[in-house]
């Protein structure tokens, strides 16, 4: 992997006003952490996602917020101001490379766009922080492996923000399946049912915002021209910073769906099928798409539609497992079991009846608790979703992404002959035909990629389409914020 940035530079510029003994000390400042000092918090990208984690974070008993920052300086002067009206101080940066010097910071909350959260997570942890980084903790398959060394090497806490680990309903919907309550699972579906508009096309490249430091913003990422009307956001739709909604929203319910079939690797191999369709814009990720994941443990089956349920409309579309059944879900999970299913928060048998309602239900609102929990025990078991957790459920939709990029538009029939035997396969197909027709769009050609062979324990693609898709295992790092394979 081409890049000079490395632990030794990294302590020779950033630490340099620290000392390099931040990183011999970190475990013997865990271990003095008593139970009634407070954890010392600073939050990375407050923009967005993380600025609700800057109203979370600093209503935890025991927590404090010291830090707030953004490449986007309004975003973190606007946090601080916040935290201030309510008389907690926090100092505003635009560098994160400022916060991790600092040795009154215990931990880190990462809420950058997701090319940053890899990288910035591993230089966190090489300056002794603890790290919860927010979905998808990577930006690609490569950069997973990098995550959890970090966590092991330096010895610090890295947690993944798939809230729904923490949620009592989710761990006992997931052991109600696992148990075989309902049978054996048949498919284990996410759902990304959420609608898209346009982000429109812009004529030319466009200017950084006055508040910006595009160096900053972009990382490990190539400077490149700003081609997408809305800065701030959209950037989810390009593959330089993003990873489309099966990796922006969809990657909660891939953890899910991996979770319910106590997968623990990646798949043995997927399959895409998608499109950006319905309008023409500056986006370049795929608004409508289904995968198919193979596993030992079962079948995986994730889709995303980014149209409404009509032309023209803002409703969102449903997913049933039968017509007419009451459990119709927009975004989440449907297990689907040999005597019935869960759809979300309950189980039905076949007929749609209601037979089990898993209680203590709700989003994952103790994750960030749990966080603070693991930082002061300094036990990775007390984390719900480590590194290892998050990093093989975004590559879930990674590899899905990948297959994607290198597959060629292909005629419905084709499609159709290529899931021939698979029911569960070839009915997903339909429906998204379906939802396609609904929305003014019949005659259509989507992306299929051809099915793509994983070698789990190496973590790259093998087979006849295996040089295609490993270049998109990782991506080229400037050397001032990228990544190298030994962290």
């Amino acid at each position: 992997m081409s890049n000079s940035f490395n632990r030794r530079k990294f302590l020779g510029t950033s630490l340099a006003t620290a000392g390099a003994s931040v990183l011999q000390s970190t475990s013997s400042w865990a271990s003095i952490r008593g139970a009634n000092e407070d954890i010392r918090v600073a939050i990375l990208g407050v923009g967005g996602r993380g600025g609700g984690h800057v109203g979370e974070f600093s209503r935890l008993k025991g927590v404090r917020v010291v830090a707030v920052c953004d490449a986007d300086y309004d975003h973190a002067v606007s946090k601080r101001n916040r935290l201030a009206k309510d008389k907690k101080k926090a100092d505003a940066y635009q560098d994160y490379r400022k916060i991790l010097e600092r040795k009154d910071v215990d931990a880190v909350v990462i809420a950058t766009p997701n090319h940053w959260h890899a990288p910035m997570s591993v230089h966190a942890a090489q300056a002794g922080k603890d790290v919860y980084v927010e979905k998808p903790v990577t930006h690609n398959i490569w950069e997973g492996q990098r995550l959890i060394d970090a966590a092991k090497k330096y010895n610090v806490m890295i947690m993944s923000g798939m809230q729904r680990r923490s949620s009592p309903g989710w761990k006992e919907a997931i052991k109600y399946v696992q148990d075989g309550e309902l049978g054996k699972i048949k498919v284990s579906r996410g759902l990304c049912y959420k609608r898209r508009k346009s982000i429109g096309k812009v004529s030319g490249p466009q200017q950084v915002p006055d508040t910006v430091d595009y160096n900053l913003w972009s990382g490990p990422a190539q400077i490149d021209p700003i081609m997408r009307g809305r800065f701030h956001y959209d950037w989810h739709w390009q593959w330089a910073y993003g990873n489309g909604d099966l990796g922006n929203q969809g990657v909660h319910q891939t953890d899910v769906a991996r979770w319910a079939l106590g997968a623990d690797s990646l798949p043995k191999r997927v399959i895409s099928v998608g499109g950006r369709f319905g309008y023409e814009d500056d986006g370049e990720t795929p608004n409508t798409q289904f995968a198919i994941f193979d596993y030992d443990e079962g079948q995986l089956i994730f889709e995303v539609r980014g149209l409404g349920i009509t032309k023209g409309s803002d409703q969102r579309p449903v997913y049933r497992v039968k017509e007419g059944h009451k459990a119709a879900i927009t975004v989440g999970n449907v297990i689907e079991c040999e005597n019935g299913y869960v759809a979300e928060s309950k189980a039905y048998d076949y007929d749609g009846n209601e037979i089990k309602k898993f209680g203590g239900w709700n989003d994952g609102s103790s994750h960030q608790a749990n966080f603070i929990k693991a930082v002061r025990s300094r036990k990775e078991s007390d984390i719900e979703g480590t590194a290892k957790d998050g990093h093989l459920s975004a590559a879930i939709c990674h590899a899905a992404n990948v297959c994607h990029r290198v597959g060629a538009e292909t005629s419905q029939e084709a499609i159709a002959e290529q899931f021939k035997g698979n029911d569960s396969a070839l009915a997903t197909f339909e429906d998204f035909k379906e939802h396609l027709a609904v929305n003014g769009l019949k005659d259509f050609k989507p992306v299929m990629g051809p099915v793509l062979e994983i070698d789990r324990r190496k973590e790259i693609f093998t087979g006849a389409h295996a040089e295609a898709a490993n270049k998109h295992l990782s991506r080229h790092y400037r050397p001032e914020f990228g990544l190298t394979a030994d962290v």
